[in-house]
């Protein structure tokens, strides 16, 4: 088996390249996308050594299966999870050799949702405008994993994979809690809707993705005003509200620009973090942020 790649034996439910994105393009109608969790993201490669921006796998509930086709040194983070080499059991969140042939095996997440696998050199997909992240709405980057494809894997850096004293990642969330900072749209709600969202606890919808964590009923929020916005530009954490009046909240994938009103807006952060990590059913609240 000749060559420096990793063969997809098993894709699993949705596994994708990532990286840190493509911000700056939002003009031109493109995304931002990326790996959805970043500490846990930064943690693989850090594991390993890599580049920040190094593409590694985002896989969501099931894992993986990868044959390497050369010997390679992989970490796997974020949710965590069986990790298997050519059917023995190996680390998580630390470094791993794969010989060449052998299977590495990512099972299912026994917490969270989201795992992330680092290879030693990265991910060698082609980049397109300067990331080699998969955006599920644009359709930029490679595709969805697919049984069979090849994956290249750069030349790895000087030096051994550096491994780590300890894995800082959080829990997967038992309850989502999202600071949120009120506006731009926030006057299009009645005051006692506004109020209400400080109190009420909505929960994780199964029809939540890479694009928005959509919520399933709390206490709807109710307009104030008649009639739509036009559209106007969305940020990552942007909080907007369809007319059902149960909140979206925008993630990687997101649309660059919408029409329904934004009540707030989770800053980018550890927060974001949890909510990639949080699966259909979590409850969720919203907190105050200034």
């Amino acid at each position: 088996m000749p060559g420096r790649g990793l063969l997809v034996v098993r894709p699993g439910a949705l596994t994708t390249v990532q990286d840190p994105g493509r911000p700056g393009y939002a003009h031109l109608g493109v995304p931002r996308s990326g790996a959805l969790d970043t500490a846990a993201y930064a943690l693989a490669n850090r594991l390993l050594g890599n580049a920040p921006d190094a593409a590694a796998l985002e896989t969501t509930l099931d894992g993986v299966g990868l044959r390497a086709l050369e010997a390679v040194t992989v970490a796997v983070t974020g949710a965590p999870c069986a990790v298997r080499v050519a059917g023995r059991p190996a680390a998580w969140g630390a470094p791993v050799r794969v010989p060449a042939g052998a299977v590495l095996e990512v099972g299912r997440a026994e917490s969270g949702l989201r795992g992330y696998v680092a290879v030693r050199g990265g991910v060698a997909v082609p980049p397109v405008l300067g990331s080699r992240a998969t955006d599920l709405l644009s359709g930029l980057g490679p595709p969805v994993l697919a049984a069979g494809a090849v994956l290249p894997v750069g030349v790895p850096g000087p030096g051994p994979a550096r491994g780590a004293d300890l894995c800082a990642l959080p829990a997967a969330p038992a309850e989502l809690l999202l600071p949120l900072r009120p506006g731009p749209r926030a006057d299009w709600f009645t005051p006692d809707s506004l109020a209400g969202l400080w109190r009420s606890v909505f929960r994780v919808s199964a029809s939540s993705n890479r694009i928005g964590l959509r919520t399933e009923p709390g206490a709807p929020l109710m307009r104030a005003r008649a009639g739509e916005l036009p559209s106007e530009g969305m940020v990552l954490g942007a909080v907007q509200v369809p007319p059902n009046g149960l909140p979206v909240v925008f993630l990687a994938d997101h649309p660059v620009t919408g029409g329904y009103p934004v009540v707030g807006v989770v800053p980018p952060g550890p927060a974001l973090d949890a909510a990639a990590q949080a699966r259909p059913g979590t409850p969720v609240r919203f907190t105050r942020s200034r």
